[in-house]
């Protein structure tokens, strides 16, 4: 997929907040739906309903750190975090993963429907570094069923990310 047009196409009839903020700063996406099925809210199943390849989709996990507190990974939707890694690459000791019920009040999101853009707050954000072999990533676009590729450098530019092994 090319970062070509960031109008929405014939197909896509929502905008969701992501978008906006993605054209507000001026960073190319492309939009993209696909059907829920809400017995399988995965990336995987996004991905496949998609046609994308999986090293390409990436979900966003929220974990807090023992020490440094919440913080946001972008992982490729097939992946396993590594908590190790999470936890070096914040300068903690620990992390997890938090609490399913408190994703919607920390972030505004729901499962299956969080993205790294647009937080009720702005937290650290990893990106697992193998998104810097690609030309586009896949991000969710902050509901279920929609999805944005752009360039995962535009990505890490406006969450002022860091790329890390998190996988």
């Amino acid at each position: 997929m090319t970062m070509k047009d960031t109008k929405k196409d014939s197909k896509s009839q929502t905008k969701t907040n992501v978008m906006r903020i993605l054209e507000t700063a001026g960073i190319s996406y492309v939009p993209g739906e696909y059907e829920v099925d809400e017995n399988d809210l995965s990336g995987s199943h996004a991905a496949d309903m998609m046609g994308i390849d999986h090293d390409t989709m990436f979900k966003t996990l929220v974990l807090k750190g023992e020490k440094t507190g919440y913080l946001v990974c972008c992982i490729p939707v097939d992946a396993e975090l590594d908590l190790k890694k999470v936890a070096r690459a914040a300068k903690d000791k620990k992390t997890e993963m938090i609490p399913m019920k408190e994703l919607l009040p920390l972030t505004g999101y729901i499962r299956g429907g969080c993205s790294p853009i647009g937080m009720k707050k702005k937290f650290p954000t990893y990106i697992e570094e193998t998104a810097q072999l690609f030309d586009a990533i896949t991000i969710s676009a902050g509901m279920r069923g929609h999805q944005v590729t752009l360039n995962p450098e535009d990505l890490r530019a406006y969450v002022e990310g860091e790329y890390a092994e998190l996988v």
